[in-house]
């Protein structure tokens, strides 16, 4: 029987759920698949990129943790695409490859002032805070006044960790070194900037109201924001979570103010225009136009400019894919041409044995939901291109091996990533934590490879 050596470049949701959706794929052939992760641990933005007071989180990682236990699938961690492995070893040793690589740039905000110092990308902040060993280990936190630029959920999750009492996450997964520095914040106000109108946001009514719980913050809306055009009123007529959003604003509104010892503002109609800096080069102030609906769901602008005195920004206006070695790359989109999961070579015919999954698939949009049926679809050509499959010269498993052993690459696998699991545990029990996130690259290696 015919036999797939697979290659799956990313160990994040993308990439686990199109190795499990393969494994139960009805097909002809044996599977053997190695997943590659640059980092010591899998999961990729699940562990990496979602605030460590989200619950729901465990749930996904559960499931992701199912389909790397269940014996089928190896993995090797620390593993840098383009430096410890290159395409040319991949088409020696594997007849196909998926990159499920993701989406962990910011895009781009191009106004004046953005790179004044005290303006940062949203994707860093998040790195720093959910502990990825590749970013520093302290954070500027010294803007009582902050601004964020974004409506999607990445800027809510930015503005609740921002503002939210640091007291309030000990029982979460935060690391040691991120408390310490958000505690020693003198943050009082947050104020979250979107473009368009409430009714017209990305983000989700479950990360609307996870706001409004939180201790001693009080939630500031504008009443001008409310004033609902037609296209309003159909959105919450006939979209179940439009409607539910409209509620929780609602009750915010009704709410008596004042009391609490930070604030948390939400400014919509506000299109960026520039960030205003003091005699150093430092954030000033945030300079907005005010808009307006323009009747068919979209706005326009006012041409009033309005202007919120800040001492750092962070945009949070989206995640942008990187470029790969060898691999062609849509600059202006963030993502790996192609057609429905098969990559798309400079003339734009299919390249034999390459495909791509998630977001550097389709752009950093859409849930866990979108991720799986992406990932059927790019399976679905994998099993039927079987003509167009790489012919490798070492398919033996263990020549993968024997290959990043002569490059002294220390690679982590699934063994090594259960003993970086329970030491965190371990370390977070005698708090009555979840876990204590190891933060050192080297110490995650030392602790795995043990």
């Amino acid at each position: 029987m015919t036999k797939l050596r697979l290659a799956i470049v990313g160990a994040g949701p993308a990439g686990i759920y199109a190795a499990d959706i393969l494994l139960k794929h009805e097909r002809s052939f044996d599977v053997s698949i190695d997943l590659f992760e640059q980092l010591p641990a899998p999961y990729g933005l699940v562990r990496y990129g979602v605030a460590p007071d989200h619950p729901r989180i465990k749930g996904i990682i559960n499931a992701l943790r199912e389909v790397l236990d269940s014996g089928d699938i190896r993995i090797f961690g620390n593993v840098r695409y383009g430096v410890d492995i290159t395409l040319d070893d991949l088409k020696r040793h594997y007849n196909a490859v998926i990159f499920a690589t993701g989406a962990i740039r910011d895009a781009e905000l191009s106004i004046p002032g953005i790179d004044a110092h005290g303006s940062y990308g949203a994707a860093d902040f998040v790195s720093w805070y959910d502990g990825h060993p590749d970013v520093p280990r302290t954070w500027p936190l010294d803007a009582s006044s902050v601004a964020v630029i974004g409506n999607g959920n990445v800027a809510l999750d930015v503005a609740r960790m921002l503002v939210k009492h640091p007291v309030d996450l000990l029982p979460t997964e935060v690391p040691d070194n991120v408390y310490d520095g958000l505690q020693a914040s003198p943050v009082t106000d947050v104020h979250v900037f979107g473009r368009r109108g409430p009714m017209q946001v990305k983000f989700t009514p479950l990360e609307l109201r996870e706001l409004g719980e939180l201790r001693d913050v009080d939630m500031i809306v504008h009443e001008e924001d409310f004033d609902y055009d037609e296209a309003s009123q159909r959105a919450i007529e006939s979209n179940k979570q439009i409607t539910v959003i409209d509620r929780i604003f609602t009750q915010w509104r009704q709410r008596q103010t004042g009391q609490a010892s930070r604030r948390l503002h939400l400014h919509f109609y506000a299109k960026p225009l520039e960030v205003v800096t003091d005699a150093d080069g430092r954030v000033a102030a945030f300079r907005y136009e005010r808009t307006e609906p323009d009747g068919q769901g979209g706005v326009r602008g006012t041409g009033e400019v309005r202007e919120v005195a800040v001492q750092a920004l962070y945009r949070a206006v989206g995640y942008f894919g990187s470029p790969l070695d060898g691999i062609p790359f849509d600059d202006r989109h963030g993502v790996i041409p192609n057609h429905e999961g098969q990559v798309l070579a400079d003339d734009n015919s299919v390249m034999s044995g390459v495909y791509a999954t998630g977001w550097i698939k389709r752009g950093p949009v859409g849930l866990i939901g979108h991720t799986k049926s992406d990932a059927m679809e790019t399976i679905q050509h994998l099993v039927t291109d079987q003509a167009s499959w790489w012919n490798p010269a070492e398919p033996d498993e263990q020549a993968v091996v024997d290959l990043l052993q002569s490059r002294g690459v220390l690679w982590t696998d699934l063994e090594g990533w259960h003993r970086l699991d329970a030491h965190e545990v371990a370390l977070g029990a005698p708090q009555g934590r979840e876990r204590i996130k190891v933060v050192p690259r080297d110490e995650m290696i030392r602790i795995s490879r043990d």
